[in-house]
């Protein structure tokens, strides 16, 4: 792990400063009168706040938990927790998705409507009374405006910690470029190597090259990743990728691409898969990884000269298993 020294300031408040920030959220909103925030494009207004497209979001933000996660990788979640905020709905229609009372459900989710001042108020008290590491924006790739906005609502009160971008990657080029110097950290899935098992488990048939495209880009915005003395990340790009059964996630072709575009990419591979939603109904996932399957995954990161980075262990599943239907914290460990 490379440590890095020197003290770091966020770049979003040099933006906000500079009024560059206020321009981007400008640019950003316009573009919601015919929404293309991401690569679905559906063209809907959302500035009526109405609930059209494929996110079935308006203007408003939609919310499901602001809270402190420790279950996050070591250098995001640290000793205090990461500041997260899960966004509702999602671009995605993932079979197996563990956030899907959140990412499915729209129409339960629109009572967790709010607005950005008062979302700005709950991140700031993150990081002030719980003292997380970062602000964790989760599933955010519909909802780039709000998080700009609720970054400038919030800048003023205080926040000062780094931005985490926690996305599936299925996330538009011309929004990630309305991103640089905004994000630190981003925390992108490379969810698949083909695009039909993408489109038969996910819904998206285009996913495998505008996901590389993404990927690509956060690199160059933000680089390898970059720790503080303590160890807790404060810049830089780190890659999820989660290991299916069957390899339905072309774990060996996607981690040679990691590979390939840089090897001082940190990877997070993840052995938490567990058959849920409408997995169960979906015979090659209906089951978790075998030891096998676990191994042939770990040993293409030695293979492929790729260090840096975590390795759950396969009893992970037990851990992580969220409930947004709970009152308090969707982790009950906690």
């Amino acid at each position: 792990m490379n440590r890095d020294t020197d003290e770091y300031t966020p770049r979003y408040l040099e933006l906000y400063e500079s009024g560059e920030l206020q321009k981007k959220l400008l640019r950003l909103e316009e573009r919601m009168a015919e929404c293309d925030l991401c690569p679905r494009k559906c063209g809907v207004n959302r500035l009526l706040n109405a609930e059209g497209g494929y996110c079935h979001s308006g203007n408003a933000p939609i919310v499901a938990a602001v809270c402190e996660h420790l279950g996050e990788e070591p250098a995001i979640s640290g000793d205090n927790g990461s500041g997260t905020v899960f966004f509702s709905n999602c671009n995605l229609r993932c079979a197996f998705c563990q956030n899907y009372q959140i990412s499915q459900d729209f129409e339960n989710q629109q009572k967790n409507q709010t607005d950005c001042q008062t979302l700005a108020r709950q991140i700031v008290d993150l990081q002030n009374t719980k003292g997380v590491h970062n602000i964790n924006f989760v599933s955010p790739s519909h909802f780039v405006p709000q998080m700009l906005r609720t970054l400038i609502e919030a800048i003023p009160l205080g926040l000062r910690v780094p931005v985490v971008y926690n996305s599936n990657a299925y996330d538009s080029l011309e929004t990630l470029y309305e991103l640089d110097g905004v994000v630190d950290i981003y925390l992108p899935d490379l969810k698949y190597a083909n695009n039909e098992w993408a489109r038969q488990i996910s819904g998206c048939k285009d996913y495998v090259g505008h996901a590389r495209a993404a990927i690509r880009e956060m690199f160059r915005q933000v680089g390898r990743v970059r720790y503080n003395a303590d160890g807790i990340a404060e810049r830089g790009l780190i890659v999820r990728h989660l290991i299916l059964p069957d390899d339905l996630a072309g774990s060996k072709e996607s981690l040679k691409w990691i590979a390939d575009l840089s090897t001082e990419i940190t990877v997070s591979l993840m052995a938490q898969y567990y058959p849920c939603h409408r997995a169960l109904d979906m015979p090659p996932l209906a089951r978790t990884i075998s030891v096998a399957e676990y191994r042939t995954a770990i040993n293409m990161l030695d293979i492929l000269g790729i260090e840096n980075g975590w390795l759950q262990e396969p009893d992970a599943k037990d851990y992580y298993i969220p409930d947004f239907q709970r009152n308090g914290h969707p982790f009950i460990s906690y």
